[in-house]
């Protein structure tokens, strides 16, 4: 399949499928932190399968792409959530090294794994997160302040590496971090905003790297990113992404985590059905 091809096949008549997906995902990345990868990596997932790319491309393809998608999205979203004071810029600056190390040892290991590893990490964290924000157990906590030094360095590089293999911006684990130290569910996701920008970056220039030289790639694709995918998704998400970020800061703290838990809940659902029913 050729890019001639491409343009002609069913791809172009779910343009407006992505386009609405971009709109969705900028919602979610400033509603709860996110960078809506847990939107476009299944939908372009099962858009490059209709169009016959194989299994083992169309994910690793996903997620890279959903990285790329995720920095201008994670950047529009950061920058309302910091107008409102609700980032915590010495959590994002300790972790610029230990995160960047995270995403490219992720990266790494996208190029030779298989797809059923991706989705096993997002089902698993997402089941943890979703029992935690639904059953009203936000007050476990484990300290009253995050660790620093060493500790906070091994738990940034940790959510760079998760992030990556899942094709997210951390807002999960950002949110399920900050929130186990007692930060407030705004501060947690504003801050989550803000790390998305820093993993998706890096993330994506190393999946784009890590799929050079790599057969059977859809047309249009820089390594394991997708052009046409991103071109879709990309713009719509960053418009979308402010609106989420004002109403996160209009829904009470409960409201806030329901949504979130409920929404988790739909991810996990899809990525097993994938994992089960080959779907």
């Amino acid at each position: 399949m050729n890019l001639a091809a491409l343009l002609h096949s069913d791809l172009v008549w779910l343009a407006p499928a992505l386009a609405l997906a971009g709109v969705a995902t900028g919602v979610l990345a400033g509603l709860f932190g996110v960078g809506g990868g847990a939107i476009i990596v299944p939908v372009l997932y099962q858009t490059l399968r209709f169009t016959g790319v194989a299994d083992e491309v169309a994910m690793p393809v996903s997620v890279g792409t959903s990285l790329a998608v995720i920095v201008p999205t994670s950047i529009a979203s950061a920058r309302t959530h910091f107008a409102k004071g609700a980032v915590d810029m010495a959590t994002i600056r300790g972790w610029i090294v230990p995160v960047i190390l995270g995403v490219a040892l992720g990266a790494a290991i996208a190029r030779n794994a298989p797809a059923a590893l991706f989705k096993i990490v997002f089902v698993v964290i997402s089941i943890f997160t979703a029992v935690r924000m639904l059953g009203g157990y936000t007050n476990w906590k484990l300290g009253e302040a995050p660790p620093k030094g060493p500790l906070s360095w091994t738990v940034g590089g940790a959510i760079g590496l998760l992030s990556a293999l899942m094709g997210v911006g951390g807002g999960q684990l950002v949110n399920l971090y900050m929130s186990l130290y007692g930060a407030p569910i705004h501060l947690a996701v504003g801050t989550a905003a803000g790390v998305g920008a820093l993993i998706s970056a890096p993330g994506a220039i190393g999946y784009a790297l890590a799929g050079l030289g790599k057969g059977d790639m859809p047309p249009g694709s820089i390594g394991f990113v997708s052009l046409v995918g991103f071109a879709f998704i990309a713009p719509m998400a960053a418009l979308a992404a402010p609106y989420g970020a004002r109403l996160a800061h209009k829904w009470s703290k409960r409201r806030l985590e329901l949504a979130f838990g409920l929404f988790l809940l739909v991810v996990i659902a899809r990525f097993l059905a994938s994992l089960i029913f080959r779907v």
